[in-house]
């Protein structure tokens, strides 16, 4: 008797797995939207990727802006930062890089831990993330409501990966990389589009990476402005929008640092992309915040990471 008990709670388990990364109020928030959302098959070099694709509700082509999930996976935060980009005018496409790597071919939704999807994350190619990331590019091009111009912008890991894919698509209109690493310095030279930074005054390990980024993107004669919050932590865009009360190493002062930080970042992305869409890029003003470009490095011992100590160099 005991082991069809015991057989009867593993498949209660699994069948809830999903809510074990799930964020529950993002999730509402989502499911409350009245944008249209679907999901769309992108296939490339015999590779199947789910992307999760939300419509603006406008009159006139939209923009199409590439959005790259933290290392989390495509839980639901990065999908719920997806509509709130669609709510400003703009068709978002979030890819799955999980698809796939799951268990039973499954993505990110078949991981039954969030440390099981954080570690798979952490573990994908860097070659095959890009060709993704290029497989959604290319399909933004080809959706009829879309005009054509292309934005990228990234959480976290993805923050890190729309830096690098800003070196590696040269029909990008302007990167935003929030609180990821910069690309190797080689690599800059390639880059054709601005790219805007968001970083948190908090988060020491990313911060320290931005002098190095500035010297190179100045040497190479790219267009590269970071700004930070000062107070925020690592990961301040969903943190400072989750209304769960501050506990632990999330402090009321962090949580209020991180919900300012989010508000403002949020205001200069759409400040940002409605100027970029508008406007010719020789004819753009560039926005500057009431923050320092130039980072200054905090470092608490209860600074937040999004990132866990599993992670290995350069997979940031």
């Amino acid at each position: 008797m005991r082991q069809p008990i015991l057989k009867l709670l593993a498949l209660l388990l699994l069948a809830s797995a999903p809510s074990l990364i799930a964020q529950d109020w993002a999730k509402a928030r989502l499911e409350k939207s009245p944008r249209h959302s679907e999901w769309v098959p992108l296939k490339h070099d015999g590779r199947t990727v789910n992307a999760f694709v939300v419509y603006p509700q406008v009159k006139t082509k939209a923009p199409v802006i590439i959005l790259i999930h933290e290392i989390f996976g495509l839980a639901d935060w990065p999908k719920e930062m997806a509509d709130e980009l669609a709510a400003a005018g703009y068709i978002v496409i979030a890819p799955d890089l999980l698809s796939g790597f799951g268990p039973n071919g499954g993505g990110f939704d078949s991981f039954a831990s969030q440390g099981d999807a954080q570690k798979a994350v952490s573990l994908l190619n860097a070659d095959t993330v890009n060709a993704d990331l290029n497989a959604a590019a290319d399909y933004a091009m080809t959706i009829p409501a879309s005009n054509h111009k292309l934005f990228v912008t990234g959480y976290c890991w993805g923050g890190g990966k729309s830096f690098l894919f800003a070196t590696k698509r040269k029909d990008l209109t302007a990167a935003f990389v929030f609180y990821g690493t910069p690309p190797p310095a080689a690599d800059m030279a390639n880059i054709t589009a601005p790219v805007f930074g968001f970083y948190a005054g908090n988060d020491a390990r990313v911060d320290a990476t931005i002098p190095g980024a500035v010297d190179a993107m100045k040497a190479a004669g790219k267009k590269y402005e970071p700004v930070t919050y000062e107070g925020a932590g690592h990961g301040f865009m969903r943190a400072g929008e989750d209304p769960t009360p501050p506990a632990g190493n999330n402090t009321p002062e962090m949580a209020a640092a991180n919900k300012k930080a989010r508000e403002e970042a949020f205001t200069r992305i759409t400040t940002l992309l409605n100027q970029l869409n508008s406007a010719s890029k020789a004819a753009v003003v560039y926005p500057r915040s009431s923050h320092i470009a130039k980072a200054t490095v905090v470092k608490l011992a209860t600074a937040p990471e999004c990132h866990a100590s599993m992670q290995t160099a350069g997979s940031m």
